[in-house]
């Protein structure tokens, strides 16, 4: 990205530094998604496959896209395209508009010439016999041909290793194939995170023809201004941020306090329901003090009424009693008379 950055604007940007410019298009080639979805958001960009939809095979290009492309980017593929690969660098450049740029990467040594592990590939095929993986091809004589030792690389679709180039054969092969202009980067970028540990298999930037970037100073001014952008944006985020949780933690302080008047609310009215309860039960026990008093005061007077009639039955005893006397005295005095007058 670095690289994309340096050809297309003429300084190093970050990617999402990038200005949003539709007008410019590319292709990728197996890119990773996280990649392929900011590159698409920045140009016309689409990634392809070789296995998958949106396909792409560098052996069998779609002539309808002949010069259209303003960049492609080639992450560890041409090692794997089938012989010839001359093939498939002359479709990349045909693909690319007349100042555009081929942005490759493939494992590559310093010294000596391309080696092919397959130069004859004509017909071939994969098999496993007793779990062992093995190429058989038949060349175009008819003979055939059977090769062990396989090296796949990792990842989906087609990883079989055709080849390892060399760094003399790739400048060839890139000016063989139309390219006018082959810059191998081996710059370090320590700001964006690039620090090359090999002098190997380093990034290649190859140009169809002469590419102008913007004067230095207009990127330079485009870069500040995107990094202040940036910046606002993030103080933006912030704010946003810290106003969100403010409606949240307000949301949640106030949801707390409905709770809280709700639970106190319905405690007074159990309150209120239990001072009506204890007030009907005071009620209820005053009138039935009220009516044991009555009771009380109706059987004092019964006991009251007992004893005045039992004072009067005693009265009227005593009465009878005294004149009982008086009459017995009376009938002896009589009885003692006639026995006197015998």
């Amino acid at each position: 990205m670095a690289l994309l950055s340096r050809e297309i604007f003429g300084i190093e940007l970050a990617l999402p530094e990038f200005p949003v410019m539709k007008g410019i298009h590319g292709i990728g080639m197996s890119d990773s998604p996280a990649l392929a979805s900011r590159l698409a958001e920045k140009f016309d960009y689409t990634n392809t496959f070789y296995h998958q939809a949106p396909f792409f095979d560098v052996t069998k290009p779609d002539a309808r896209n002949e010069g259209r492309y303003d960049f492609i980017l080639s992450s560890e593929v041409m090692e794997h395209v089938p012989p010839p690969v001359e093939r498939g660098f002359k479709t990349l450049c045909r693909l690319l508009q007349p100042n555009g740029v081929l942005l490759l990467t493939t494992p590559y040594t310093i010294d000596g010439k391309t080696k092919e592990h397959f130069p004859e590939l004509n017909e071939y095929a994969l098999a496993s016999p007793g779990g062992h993986t093995v190429l058989i091809n038949r060349r175009p004589d008819g003979t055939i041909q059977t090769f062990d030792r396989l090296m796949f690389h990792g990842g989906p679709g087609s990883t079989l290793e055709m080849r390892v180039f060399s760094e003399e054969s790739l400048k060839e092969l890139l000016a063989q194939s139309g390219f006018r202009d082959v810059h191998i980067a081996t710059e370090n970028s320590p700001a964006f995170g690039v620090e090359h540990a090999e002098t190997w298999s380093l990034p290649i930037a190859a140009r169809k023809g002469k590419f102008v970037a913007p004067p230095a100073e207009l990127a330079h001014q485009y870069r500040d201004l995107s990094k202040r952008a940036r910046l606002l944006e993030r103080n933006l985020a912030d704010l946003q941020n810290e106003y969100e949780r403010y409606i949240a933690f307000h949301n949640t302080s106030h949801a707390e306090m409905k709770g809280e008047l709700t639970a106190r609310t319905e405690w007074a009215k159990d309150l209120e329901r239990n001072l009506d309860e204890r007030t009907r039960w005071a009620l209820s026990l005053e009138q039935e003090n009220k009516e044991a008093q009555a009771a009380h005061e109706q059987a004092r007077e019964s006991e009251r009424a007992a004893w005045d009639a039992a004072k009067a039955l005693e009265k009227e005893l005593v009465e009878t009693r005294d004149a009982r006397a008086r009459l017995e005295r009376r009938l002896w005095s009589r009885v003692g008379r006639k026995l006197g007058a015998v």
